[in-house]
C-alpha cells in the first residue's frame, strides 16, 4: 500500500506544474506571409493542419456557401491527385483527414504518426493550391450539400442559431449561413468556386499550425519546400477590410405546433475575440452553469438556475453561449422546453442576467473560475485539440496565448468585475431574440425587453 502511494504522488503533478511544463509554441514566418506554428511533444502522432482566414462573413448574398462548397469539393481530390487518390494516399498512411467552415475561418488538418509529418504538409500544401474543381466532382458535391441542407434543417438548435445571427446582424455578413441557401448551393458555378479560391487561399491568410511528436525545424523545412511558391494576393489584389457588422436587437420567430418542443436563443451584443471582457463574461456563465434532463444532481446542482429548472419542471436543457468574431459577438443562452413552460423559463433566465449584474457573489465566482480552469487544462488533451488552439488562436490573436497568462486573467476576476462587466453588456439593453416551434406561450419582445432592467424602488 505504501509502495502504490508512493507511485502516485510521484506521477502526479499539481495544476501549477502542469502550467509551466507546457511546451513553448513556436512561430516562424516565411517571407510570403506563411505562419508556421508549432507545440513538440513526446507523441507518437502528431496533426497538422491549415487554418485559413475565410469563411461566410467574406460572402455576399450571391456567393454565400462557397466556402462550404469549396470545403466539400477539396476534400475529393487534387489537380495532382485527381478523384479518389487523394483519399487514399491519406489512407494509406493510416492518417485522419477532416475539415471545417465557420463564420471567419476554414480549416484542414491530418492527424497522422508524427514520422509522416513531411508527407502530410506536402498533402496539405497540394490541397489548398492545385485544387481540381472538376466539373463531374462538383456536380457530385452539390447532391451531397443540397442533401446535408434538408438534414440540418430537422436539427432546431441549429436552426435557432442561425435565425439568431440572422436577425441579430440583419442586413450584415454574419447573418449569412456557413452553408449557403439551397439556391444558392444549386446555381454556384465552377468560376465562383475557384474565385473564392484565388481570393482566400493566400499565404498571409493562413496558418501552417502541428502538435505531437515534430520538430519545429523541420516543420519549417517543409513548409518552405510545398508553401514558399504560394501568391501573396489574388489576381484581384488583396481582400478588402471586413466591413463592420453591427447588431440589432430584434427577432425573429417560426412558430409551428406540430413540433414538440420549442427552442429559444436570447443574447446580447458581446465582445469581439481580443477584448479582455470575454474572460469575465466566461466566467458568468459558468456561474449560470448548464443543465440537462440526462444529468444527475437533480436540485443539488450548484447552479442556481439548473436547481430551478429541476424543480418546477422548466425545461429539458440550457446552455449559455459566448460567440466571438473580430468586432463583435453573441452573449446569451439558449433553452428548449415544453410549449406551457416557456414564459417560467425565460423569467427565470431573465432573472439570473439580472443577478449577476446586481448580487454575483464571491463564492460562485471563485467556483465558476474552477470550471474554467479544468475546462482550459483539458485542452491539452491530444494533438488533434492542441493544433486547432494554435491555429484559432494565432488567427484571432496573431499570437498563441499560454494558458499560464488565461490562468492569471481568471485568477484576476472578482465578484465586482462579474457585476461590472455583466452590467455593461446586458443591463438594459436590447436582446436578438430566435425562437422555433411551439412558441405562442413567447411574451412579445416588449416584455422581455422590460426583463432587461430591474425598476428599484
Amino acid at each position: 500500500a505504501a509502495l502504490l502511494t508512493l507511485t502516485r504522488k510521484r506521477g502526479a503533478a499539481t495544476y501549477a506544474q502542469t502550467l509551466q511544463n507546457i511546451p513553448e509554441t513556436q512561430v516562424t514566418t516565411l517571407e510570403n506571409g506563411l505562419r508556421v506554428a508549432s507545440e513538440e511533444s513526446n507523441q507518437p502522432t502528431c496533426t497538422v493542419g491549415l487554418w485559413i482566414k475565410a469563411g461566410s462573413r467574406y460572402e455576399d448574398a450571391k456567393t454565400n456557401g462557397a466556402g462550404f462548397f469549396v470545403e466539400h469539393v477539396a476534400l475529393k481530390g487534387t489537380k495532382k491527385r485527381p478523384g479518389s487518390a487523394f483519399e487514399k494516399e491519406v489512407e494509406s498512411l493510416g492518417a485522419h483527414l477532416n475539415g471545417y467552415t465557420s463564420r471567419e475561418q476554414t480549416a484542414f488538418y491530418i492527424k497522422a504518426l508524427s514520422k509522416d509529418m513531411p508527407k502530410v504538409v506536402e498533402l496539405l500544401s497540394d490541397l489548398v493550391q492545385n485544387c481540381a474543381l472538376e466539373d463531374s466532382q462538383i456536380e457530385k458535391e452539390r447532391g451531397v450539400i443540397l442533401q446535408e441542407l434538408k438534414e440540418m434543417d430537422s436539427n432546431l438548435a441549429d436552426v435557432t442559431f442561425d435565425y439568431l445571427h440572422a436577425t441579430a446582424y440583419q442586413g450584415t455578413a454574419l447573418a449569412h449561413t456557413v452553408e449557403g441557401t439551397t439556391e444558392n448551393i444549386k446555381h454556384l458555378t465552377r468560376a465562383d468556386l475557384a474565385s473564392y479560391i484565388d481570393t482566400h487561399f493566400k499565404a498571409p491568410r493562413m496558418v501552417l499550425a502541428a502538435a505531437g511528436g515534430i520538430s519545429h525545424r523541420e516543420l519549417v523545412d517543409a513548409a518552405k519546400q510545398h508553401f514558399t511558391g504560394m501568391p501573396i494576393t489574388s489576381k484581384e489584389g488583396s481582400v478588402p477590410a471586413l466591413a463592420r457588422c453591427r447588431f440589432t436587437g430584434s427577432e425573429i420567430r417560426a412558430r409551428d405546433d406540430a413540433l414538440p418542443l420549442a427552442h429559444i436563443a436570447l443574447a446580447v451584443e458581446g465582445p469581439g475575440w481580443a477584448d479582455p471582457d470575454n474572460v469575465v463574461l466566461n466566467v458568468a456563465n459558468a456561474i449560470i452553469g448548464r443543465y440537462d434532463r440526462t444529468f444527475g444532481g437533480g436540485k443539488n446542482q450548484s447552479s442556481r438556475l439548473a436547481a430551478l429548472a429541476v424543480e418546477h419542471n422548466l425545461c429539458h436543457s440550457f446552455e449559455p453561449f459566448n460567440t466571438s468574431y473580430s468586432d463583435t459577438g453573441l452573449f446569451g443562452f439558449h433553452f428548449v422546453s415544453d410549449p406551457l413552460s416557456v414564459d417560467d423559463m425565460m423569467f427565470c433566465a431573465q432573472g439570473e442576467w439580472m443577478r449577476l449584474c446586481t448580487s454575483a457573489t464571491e463564492s460562485e465566482v471563485t467556483r465558476a473560475k474552477n470550471y474554467l480552469r479544468n475546462a482550459m487544462v483539458a485542452q491539452l488533451d491530444g494533438t488533434t485539440r492542441v493544433c486547432e488552439n494554435i491555429g484559432s488562436h494565432l488567427l484571432h490573436y496573431g499570437r498563441r496565448i499560454p494558458l499560464e497568462e488565461w490562468d492569471a486573467r481568471i485568477s484576476a476576476v472578482d465578484s465586482r468585475m462579474v457585476r461590472d462587466v455583466c452590467s455593461k453588456y446586458i443591463y438594459d439593453k436590447c436582446p436578438a431574440i430566435a425562437a422555433v416551434g411551439p412558441i405562442e406561450q413567447l411574451l412579445d419582445y416588449n416584455r422581455i425587453r422590460s426583463a432587461m432592467y430591474w425598476v428599484r424602488l
